[in-house]
């Protein structure tokens, strides 16, 4: 498995994670719903970076922030839902 750092932006109504590795970037957008809660709405892995863990780490890291920033997650993005409800221990930052 490769080694990534994912990094995080933020516009005043959302932002992104993301990984640029090789060439190309993998992310996970989000906007935001008030102060405290975020929607995802999108992950996105290139072909190229397919099967690294890199769509799963994006969507740990909102679950991660979240609980550090007091944040409730809607995941809209049929990717996100799924790996949150793959993993009951990050469903605690469900709205």
């Amino acid at each position: 498995m490769s080694t990534f750092e994912i990094h995080r932006s933020e516009t005043d109504s959302g932002g992104r994670y993301y990984v640029s590795l090789d060439g190309h970037v993998a992310e996970m957008t989000y906007s935001r719903a008030g102060e405290s809660i975020i929607i995802i709405d999108h992950t996105g892995v290139p072909q190229a970076l397919g099967g690294r863990g890199i769509g799963q780490a994006l969507v740990k890291r909102a679950v991660d922030d979240a609980r550090a920033e007091g944040r409730r997650i809607v995941p809209l993005c049929p990717y996100a839902k799924a790996q949150i409800e793959k993993h009951p221990e990050w469903q605690d930052v469900l709205r």
